[in-house]
């Protein structure tokens, strides 16, 4: 089952379960009332300003760091960018013998890297990309400071090394943040915060002799919605929400090395 496929099946069950748990209130209510009309509704209020309470509260921080992250995310790209590409400018430093391989390694490593993130929903494919750039890394840097070995006063290894140093630094500092998201059990208690409140609301529901659909449809999907876009915030190469077009920059800088 493809990526897409997935999404929509995981979509789909949830929503489904909304609307379940919205019949399931609604159902319990009913049998409440035809056994104690007189209680059926007593202390309900309370305890549903306090689970809808939590329910926003939880939303709203989850939406608020997974928005930061993305950010966050976006920007390490364009500071990758250039990192690499003041690096790349300093190559012309080197011995002029010694150019022509170190520019070619810096392409390869900038391949390497394009591919690390074109292809996230491929386990293989990342894990080759990320080996080539790794092992890109150590020819760049041995041939670096093979280059600059001995030069005067060590004015260029001072110049050179560190925007490398620095390049290779955010890569680490990107794989750290692609990584970075909730524990696992923040979004266990949002599906079951999601599905307690649908049975409350089915449950106010049945105080209607007909169910209102629009209430019923509109609940079930801008609760789904709202934690798929929580979740596409935080996984944002896999879903919809795309960090993919702050790439730009990096494969603007790579045509310009050619």
């Amino acid at each position: 089952m493809g990526l897409l496929a997935r999404v929509i099946v995981g979509v789909a069950l949830l929503f489904g379960a909304l609307m379940l748990f919205l019949e399931m209130g609604r159902r319990f209510a009913l049998r409440r009332k035809r056994t104690d009309p007189e209680g059926a509704e007593k202390g309900l209020g309370a305890v549903e300003g306090a689970i809808f309470g939590l329910m926003g509260l939880l939303i709203a921080f989850t939406f608020s760091g997974a928005g930061e992250r993305f950010q966050h995310r976006r920007d390490l790209i364009l500071q990758e960018s250039n990192d690499i590409g003041t690096a790349w400018m300093r190559l012309d430093l080197l011995p002029a013998d010694a150019q022509p391989q170190m520019r070619q390694f810096f392409r390869d490593y900038l391949d390497a890297r394009l591919r690390l993130y074109q292809h996230v929903g491929d386990v293989d494919a990342t894990r080759v990309a990320w080996s080539e750039a790794a092992a890109m890394q150590t020819k760049i840097w041995q041939a670096a400071v093979t280059a600059t070995h001995g030069r005067e006063s060590n004015t260029v290894s001072a110049l050179v090394l560190p925007p490398i140093n620095d390049m290779f630094d955010i890569a680490t500092t990107r794989g750290v943040a692609a990584e970075s998201h909730p524990p696992p059990i923040v979004y266990v208690m949002l599906v079951l915060l999601a599905l307690l409140c649908a049975l409350l609301a089915g449950y106010d529901m049945a105080e209607s002799r007909t169910r209102n659909w629009l209430h019923i449809v509109g609940f079930a999907l801008i609760m789904t919605i709202t934690l798929y876009v929580i979740v596409d915030l935080e996984y944002p190469r896999l879903g919809f929400i795309r960090v993919d077009k702050a790439d730009h920059v990096l494969i603007e800088l790579r045509s310009s090395m050619d």
